[in-house]
């Protein structure tokens, strides 16, 4: 896993294209791909001709169709020469960056439409198998808040806690979320510290602001290679330099502790193929279906040791003005979580702003950007998948 294929920056992102996200909009994912489809087609005078590949994400409200990615191109008019479904979960954006640029490198095709499109609130069509659905949810544990909640309490064993540490990033993901025109619209209202602490009980001592709620939405971007987008005249252009990902870590220990997950060999391996340290990432854009989630991943990727990500926060600007810029449109957790196309809302925050068209919530250092995914949470450890993608202006 030594060999970095981004590093010559000969791919590169030239259009994102985002709905605005919804409570029960009614719309199938379909109908919000093509408004994404349309977004990206407009931006860069492309036709669906123009489009030879295809990746996409696997929505929970389209989960029991087995031929999901075929009729969605077939509703947006395109003809792939290769298609690609991704089913990491939250992983699954980021990783269909690195595999649209490997079909790309290898030759498979030239010009990459992605996009990641769910209803949850409308439809919820997903059924799990494996051990969780059969040693964890017959205990009672409610889903995913439930699952953090234990990790959480299992954190606070090892570590010290500090809640008003992520109650000082929940506020700071609002306030990019009100900014952010297309965020979830009720959730478009400032917050405080002490609205964190005072929010109820869901899965003690997991809080109603700790997590993401369900709504509709899509995301999406354009990848070619960099001589192609040169040829276009592409007006700007963000280049993927880094990619790392892995599933089922630590699968051999039969008591593993969940608060260790994938990211602490994914982040340091992402970093290092970048030739970059924590400090040199002007803005972070992690998964955070759960702010300790994202706490997580700063102690783990290597911004700060283990057990002081407390500390951390608390000491560390993460609003949109900071040293360190954490989701900086409201991330999931303030702007709405679109189901399984979630991963992707970050993604496309992060290429906004390394293009510089993220309006007021602009951050002032636009070099890199650093995303991350999260998969499935499985039973008995930590999430399934984590993956890193670090991207370049």
């Amino acid at each position: 896993m030594n060999d970095n294929f981004l590093k010559s920056k000969d791919i590169a992102i030239i259009a994102y294209g985002e709905t605005k996200l919804e409570r029960r909009s009614g719309k199938s994912p379909y109908e919000l791909a093509s408004q994404v489809a349309a977004e990206l087609l407009g931006k860069t005078q492309l036709t669906p001709k123009d489009i030879d590949g295809f990746a996409t994400t696997v929505p929970m409200s389209e989960c029991t169709n087995p031929f999901y990615s075929n009729f969605c191109v077939d509703y947006l008019g395109l003809t792939p020469r290769w298609l690609q479904t991704t089913d990491l979960g939250g992983c699954s954006a980021a990783g269909s960056v690195a595999r649209a640029a490997a079909a790309i490198k290898a030759g498979l095709c030239e010009t990459v439409m992605l996009i990641s499109a769910d209803a949850p609130s409308t439809h919820m069509r997903q059924s799990y198998g494996g051990y969780r659905s059969e040693f964890f949810e017959p205990t009672g544990i409610q889903g995913p808040p439930g699952a953090f909640g234990l990790l959480m309490h299992r954190y606070m064993q090892k570590y010290e806690l500090k809640f008003e540490a992520l109650g000082k990033l929940a506020v700071a993901q609002r306030d990019g979320a009100v900014l952010n025109p297309n965020a979830y619209e009720k959730n478009r209202v400032p917050i405080t510290v002490e609205d964190y602490l005072t929010a109820r009980m869901v899965s003690s001592p997991l809080r109603l602001l700790d997590s993401v709620m369900y709504c509709d939405g899509a995301n999406g971007l354009i990848i070619t290679s960099t001589s192609r987008a040169k040829k276009m005249r592409a007006n700007k252009m963000v280049h993927p330099v880094a990619y790392a990902e892995i599933t089922n870590f630590d699968c051999a220990n039969m008591t593993p502790d969940i608060t260790e997950s994938g990211f602490s060999v994914v982040g340091p391996e992402a970093l290092r193929k970048a030739g970059l340290s924590p400090k040199d990432i002007c803005m972070f854009h992690p998964y955070d279906d759960f702010l300790i989630a994202e706490m997580l991943q700063l102690e783990q990727i290597g911004f700060c040791a283990r057990g002081e990500g407390s500390r951390f926060l608390l000491d560390t600007d993460v609003s949109y003005k900071g040293t360190l810029p954490i989701n900086t449109g409201g991330g999931q957790i303030s702007a709405g979580q679109p189901g399984l196309a979630g991963g992707g809302l970050n993604l496309v925050e992060g290429v906004r702003q390394l293009f510089g068209e993220a309006g007021q919530r602009q951050v002032k250092k636009t070099g890199n950007a650093m995303v991350t995914g999260i998969g499935v949470i499985p039973y008995g450890r930590n999430w399934g998948t984590s993956c890193v993608l670090i991207l370049e202006a």
